[in-house]
């Protein structure tokens, strides 16, 4: 295989935007897909002696990404009660000190066309979630516009319907059954930071390392000619933003590299790679064969490295923490493989991401472990 030279300058190495961008992402359809089961109940509280149907938007193909950025406008879940359908639009906060809570206003109104003025929307429901006390309010868009007006929202850049802080928490109502959700929603974001890390430290060892031998040559050139080089080049070409040609040849290429041989941390590289070239380009059929077979292997491999206290082994060489990270780094990427797959090319040889991190078995403890 040809190698392309690589010339970079330290200095130009900036942060992986997707990356970082799905990472943010992921934290709504962690919450979103831990309220799930929970919701589904109390709609049969809230309903009683009616039919219950509840579905996540999407369903096996739910993307919490999308791959030129931004947010999808699609409501959170679907829900039928008897033959009444109706979305439910799905927010939270993990603290009070706000003095007024936000909603979109796109997700509470929408504006007559006759008229010009915004009504509220019928075909929905609003679930809010307040973490710290486990409690929750249930109620239609025409509560928002009653009590609440619209103003510039800094953090979100744009108008949003504020609600005043003291008028809001009458409606909330504290539920017991919550708490266990909001344990898990916290202990999957604590995971999700902690595997990203792997990134950041990346970086600093490789800008160290570009900047040693940008003194003594000015230049960089690597080749990827084993899965080192490989992956140092990936992370660059990721940082510049650029891609290498032929890239669906150094995307095989990268996937030979996987075997039953490969430890944590190979699997971390190579996945890093992986993810940074299929994101890039689109594959044929023999190629997306390939990468199926590939990640149902990796899949089985991680879950051979996993222990009963929460950590992952595969190397005497390696410390438990990073085996874990770079286990952790490997799933999460995993999982985003895996919904891009089934959402653009339908394949149904992988299995769907119901819950984030549920290819994680002892979850718990590897909370505990990386939480010491």
């Amino acid at each position: 295989m040809d190698a392309k030279t690589i010339y970079a300058q330290s200095s130009d190495i900036k942060s992986r935007t997707y990356l970082e961008y799905r990472k943010d992402m992921k934290k709504k359809a962690i919450a979103e897909l831990e309220v799930f089961d929970w919701l589904k109940s109390k709609l049969s509280i809230l309903y009683p002696n009616q039919k219950i149907k509840l579905s996540k938007f999407g369903g096996d193909t739910f993307l919490w990404f999308l791959r030129k950025g931004g947010v999808t406008r699609e409501p959170d879940y679907r829900a039928k009660v008897d033959d009444k359908d109706f979305d439910i639009e799905f927010q939270y906060a993990d603290k009070i000190d706000l003095n007024y809570f936000d909603f979109a206003v796109s997700k509470i109104t929408k504006k007559n066309r006759k008229t010009g003025k915004r009504e509220p929307h019928q075909d929905r429901k609003i679930l809010y979630i307040l973490k710290y006390n486990h409690s929750f309010a249930f109620f239609d868009p025409e509560w928002i516009l009653k009590n609440g007006h619209i103003g510039f929202v800094d953090a979100w850049r744009k108008d949003a319907y504020g609600v005043p802080k003291a008028k809001f928490l009458e409606v909330l109502r504290t539920d017991s059954t919550l708490k266990i959700v909001v344990e898990m929603i916290d202990i999957k974001n604590y995971i999700l930071n902690f595997q990203h890390d792997f990134i950041g430290i990346t970086k600093e060892k490789l800008s160290y390392l570009l900047q040693q031998v940008i003194d003594e040559q000015k230049i960089v050139r690597i080749i990827p000619n084993d899965l080192d080089s490989f992956f140092k080049v990936c992370f660059i070409l990721d940082n510049l933003n650029k891609v290498p040609q032929n890239i669906n040849l150094w995307l095989v290429y990268l996937l030979s590299f996987i075997s039953d041989k490969n430890t944590t941390e190979d699997l971390a590289k190579i996945i890093y790679c992986v993810d940074f070239l299929y994101s890039k380009t689109d594959l044929k059929q023999n190629e997306l064969k390939i990468l199926v077979e590939k990640i149902n292997l990796c899949f089985k491999l991680l879950q051979n490295f996993e222990q009963k206290d929460g950590s992952f082994k595969s190397s005497t060489d390696l410390s438990p923490m990073d085996e874990t990270r770079y286990a952790l780094f490997s799933v999460n990427l995993l999982e985003d493989l895996t919904q891009d797959l089934i959402f653009y090319y339908k394949v149904d040889e992988l299995n769907p991401v119901t819950k984030i991190y549920q290819n994680i078995s002892y979850i718990n403890n590897t909370y505990k472990l990386i939480k010491k």
